[in-house]
Parts: structure tokens; C-alpha cells; sequence
């Protein structure tokens, strides 16, 4: 063997030995993985969605509770934000806790920017958004959400936007805020003020152009146009509930991954059995779907065929798909107790569904409605798959 070759082979050997476990049976890619969030063992499991299996277990992750993710533009690595203010990033290749810090008292999700450089938490506790570098998790900005006289504001719905900037609400305040980091050293946030009572959650369209607050403390949602932010908000389904009688909220619909299908938004009602359908070319109602429980999540099947909704108690067993046609029910599945989240695969042959109080997680078909596959998994909760990495406001 020539010198030129023995060489050649020692540095192949010397590679082979530092490549992580997740190598072991060969170089592969991260596009077919995603997590699923193990709520009360503070655990993740790695799953691979082309053979419909787990792959690993990381633990370490704090209290998950009410964990979301965000992935890396490379899909590598998941920012995975616990309820305790901790933000952790998951090696997706190694299976192991990549960095983590505990930045505040009580957290509520984040969003991670256009460019993938940097991280953002929203925060109950203390009130107000932090930043972080996305490959260091060093701290970049802290945005306290003041108000009034000086009171700090829970911060809700939090989510990326085109420009590098963070759009977000506040609960107590009443107000969505533009925070702009196109430039770290000048950070712009603009303020939009009495927008509505009680925002609790929100959304921007696929597109990153409109930003949506659903409203707590009164009828209606608040948008604001961010191709044209000097509109303001506007004000749209103030009177969708006249004359019915409020039900109470036994948990809060969720609206970051809500159904926009066929130009038309599928948006969960607070404190009623039934859809709302929304044109966003005019912002008007076009109808109110009746179904059997308090909607939680409204999910599009990819391609917008079929709309997926889960409950809140005490029709948490069940999931309705409605057909975005002819706005019917046309199916009603019961995987089992505890129906907290969906996920379509990113074409959307499959859903995976977890079941928390039956410990598992279900895979259907979306055609012909079957179980595929059943994993068991400790209390899963959400799920989210890397092909996230690549779609705006999540």
C-alpha cells in the first residue's frame, strides 16, 4: 500500500471514530425526526416519522408541563421551552442535551428568527420576552413587558415574523408588540395598544404577513397587517357570540398551528362547541361549524383537504375531522383519554396523535382513518416534527 493511501486510511479510521452514536449505523439525515414531549418526566423522545419509531430518550429537560419546540434552519437541534423558564437545545443526532439555561420563573413557548441566528422566550414570570443567540444560548435582549405604571404584563403568543423581528402579546395590557432585530444593536419595538381585553394566544398566517390574537376577556380577534404596520389593528369577529350563553373554559384553545385552508381560517371558539370560519380576503365570517366539545386545536391536513380537532374536557377522548368543502363533520375518531396534540406529517399522509393518560402515541392513516402504528411514551403532550424548521411562526 503506498504512503499516499496508508495515510488516506488512518484519517478514515481516526473519522470513523469520533462520528456520535447516531452514526453508528450510517450517516442520516434529520428532515423524517421530530420530538415528542414526555410532560411529567421532564424527557423527550426522538422519533424518525419514515419507519414510525422512536429512537432515543433525552432526559434533563426540566418541568415540561406546557413545553413547545422550534428547530434549527439545519434541523439539527430543538429549542425545546419548558414551563419552568428553562430553554434547552437538543443535539437531534447525538440524542443528548446540547445547552440549557434556566432564563426566567415561568415560561410560555418561543420562536426562533427568519435567519435561525437567534431565540426568543416568552415569559409570565417576570413578564416581558428574552433573546438569546441561537448557537450559545448567550443572552442577546431582554424585553421587559411594562405597562401603566410600571406593571409587568404575562406575554403570550409569541411568534417569528419575516425581517428578523418578534411579534408577541400581552395579557394583562391588552397590546401587541413588533420587536425588531434585523439589528442587534439598534432594537426597535413598536407598540400597538388597546387591541381587546385578555389576549391569550395568536398566530401568523403561513405567509408571515398577518399577525392574529384571539381575545380572552371579550368576543373577537385582533389582527394587525405586517406588510402595513402603520394601519394598526384591526378589530374582526367582535360579534360572533351575541345572544349565546358563554360555557366555561375548561382549557384555553390553542391557535399558533391553526387551520388556514382554501383562503379561509378555521379558528377555535372560547367557551363554545364550534369553528369558526373566517375569510382572509375580507376578514368576514363565513361560518360557525357546530361540533360535540370546547375545541382545543384545529389542525389542516397539508394540503387542506381535512381539518383535525381535538377537546377539552370532557370530550378529550375524541377528534373530529371536518371536511374544508362542504364545512361537515365527516369523521369522529376516539384514540383514548387525554387527546392533548396532532401532527401531520409534512405531506400529510400521516397524523400522530398523543394520548397522555393512556401513555401512547397513535398513528393514523389520513385516508383511510386506521392505527398504523402505537408507541408507548410516559405522558406525551406535544409533538413537533423538524419539518417546522422551514414554515414561518412555528
Amino acid at each position: 500500500m503506498s504512503a499516499h493511501r496508508s495515510l488516506s486510511w488512518l484519517f478514515t479510521l481516526g473519522l470513523l471514530a469520533t462520528l456520535p452514536v447516531a452514526f453508528a449505523g450510517g450517516i442520516r439525515g434529520t428532515g423524517d425526526l421530530g420530538l415528542v414531549i414526555e410532560r411529567t418526566t421532564g424527557s423527550v423522545r426522538i422519533l424518525e416519522t419514515s419507519g414510525n419509531r422512536f429512537l432515543a430518550r433525552v432526559e434533563g429537560l426540566g418541568d415540561l408541563s406546557h413545553a413547545s419546540v422550534v428547530y434549527s434552519r439545519d434541523q439539527r437541534y430543538a429549542y425545546v421551552f419548558g414551563r419552568d423558564g428553562g430553554l434547552t437545545r437538543v443535539d437531534m443526532l447525538e440524542a443528548r442535551v446540547d445547552r440549557r439555561v434556566v432564563q426566567a420563573g415561568n415560561s410560555i413557548g418561543g420562536a426562533i428568527s427568519q435567519d435561525g441566528s437567534l431565540v426568543a422566550v416568552s415569559n409570565y414570570e417576570p413578564g416581558g420576552v428574552r433573546v438569546f443567540d441561537a448557537a450559545t444560548l448567550e443572552p442577546v435582549a431582554d424585553l421587559p413587558a411594562t405597562f401603566g405604571d410600571g406593571r409587568r404584563s404575562k406575554v403570550v403568543g409569541l411568534v417569528d415574523a419575516p425581517g428578523n423581528r418578534f411579534v408577541f402579546s400581552l395579557w394583562e395590557a391588552g397590546e401587541i408588540r413588533v420587536a425588531d432585530l434585523s439589528d442587534r444593536a439598534n432594537i426597535v419595538v413598536t407598540r400597538y395598544e388597546g387591541i381587546g381585553v385578555n389576549p391569550y394566544d395568536a398566530l401568523v398566517t403561513p405567509d408571515g404577513r398577518y399577525y392574529i390574537a384571539g381575545l380572552f376577556g371579550e368576543p373577537g380577534l385582533a389582527v394587525l397587517d405586517l406588510w402595513h404596520p402603520g394601519e394598526g389593528v384591526r378589530r374582526i369577529l367582535s360579534d360572533y357570540g351575541p345572544g349565546d350563553e358563554p360555557l366555561p373554559v375548561y382549557k384555553m384553545p390553542h391557535l399558533e398551528g391553526w387551520a388556514v385552508a382554501g383562503g379561509r381560517a378555521f379558528v377555535p371558539a372560547v367557551g363554545a362547541h364550534e369553528l369558526l370560519v373566517v375569510d382572509l380576503e375580507s376578514w368576514d365570517p363565513v361560518a360557525r361549524i357546530p361540533l360535540q366539545g370546547q375545541p382545543v386545536f384545529a389542525i389542516a391536513r397539508p394540503d387542506g383537504r381535512h381539518v383535525w380537532v381535538n377537546f377539552a374536557l370532557p370530550d378529550n377522548d375524541r377528534v373530529q375531522v371536518i371536511d374544508t368543502e362542504s364545512l361537515a363533520v365527516v369523521s369522529e375518531l376516539e384514540p383514548g383519554p387525554g387527546v392533548l396534540h396532532m401532527e401531520f406529517e409534512p405531506r400529510g399522509e400521516e397524523v400522530w396523535l398523543s394520548v397522555r393518560d393512556e401513555n401512547r402515541v397513535l398513528v393514523y392513516d389520513t385516508d383511510s382513518l386506521a392505527v398504523l402504528t402505537e408507541l408507548e411514551a410516559a405522558t406525551p403532550s406535544g409533538i413537533f416534527f423538524t419539518a417546522r424548521a422551514h414554515r414561518t411562526g412555528l
